[in-house]
Parts: structure tokens; C-alpha cells; sequence
């Protein structure tokens, strides 16, 4: 994928991501701070459906943003075609990784699995 394709990625994503956290924001205003953090009222925001998707959207966006301003970061250090393909493989094997244990989390807490 061009350079250029990946940093407009990087930018729709960043002004997705601030969007939908500013939702976040804003449901959590609902609730009083100290009530909100209560094992309860978390586990009933998980079993909102569509908060759940808003959180799991969250999760997706930051992940495809932060790992790929890591990876700028790493290929601004150093070039050289084969360290560029393992820090791009690298960053996009934690990216899913850290995507998959994400959703893992909240489709547990949606379930009621969690305890």
C-alpha cells in the first residue's frame, strides 16, 4: 500500500476516533464519576449493545491509529527494506492483537461472562 494511502488512514482515523471518544465522553456524563465506576454500572455499559459497538469502534480506530504512529515513529529511526517489512508486519501482528483481546474483553462483558 502507498505512503500515502496509509497516512490518510492514519488521519481518518484520528478525527474518528476524536469524534467517537467525545461521544464517550459525553455518555459518561450521564453518571455521576464515582457511580460510574462501579462493577455494576460497568457491566450494564458492556450489555448496551450499542455502547458496546461504540467502545468496540473505539478500540478498532485507536488501535489502527496508535500502531501506525508507532510504526512511523520505528521507520523514522532507521531504513532499509527489510527492517521496514518487520517493523510494518510487526506493528500490524500487534495491532490485531491487540484488537482480538479488545473485542474478546467486550463481548464477554456483553455476555455476562465476566466475573
Amino acid at each position: 500500500m502507498r505512503e500515502s494511502t496509509i497516512m490518510r488512514i492514519h488521519y481518518g482515523t484520528a478525527l474518528g476516533a476524536v469524534a467517537l471518544v467525545a461521544v464517550h465522553v459525553l455518555f459518561r456524563f450521564t453518571q455521576d464519576f464515582s457511580d460510574s465506576l462501579q462493577y455494576e454500572s460497568v457491566i450494564a455499559n458492556y450489555q448496551f449493545l450499542p455502547y458496546a459497538g461504540l467502545l468496540e469502534i473505539i478500540l478498532v480506530l485507536l488501535s489502527i491509529h496508535g500502531f501506525n504512529g508507532l510504526r512511523v515513529v520505528l521507520l523514522e529511526l532507521r531504513q532499509g527494506r527489510a527492517y521496514e517489512k518487520a517493523v510494518s508486519y510487526g506493528c500490524l501482528a500487534a495491532m490485531f492483537a491487540v484488537i482480538a483481546y479488545g473485542s474478546r474483553t467486550i463481548i464477554m462483558a456483553s455476555a455476562g461472562t465476566v466475573s
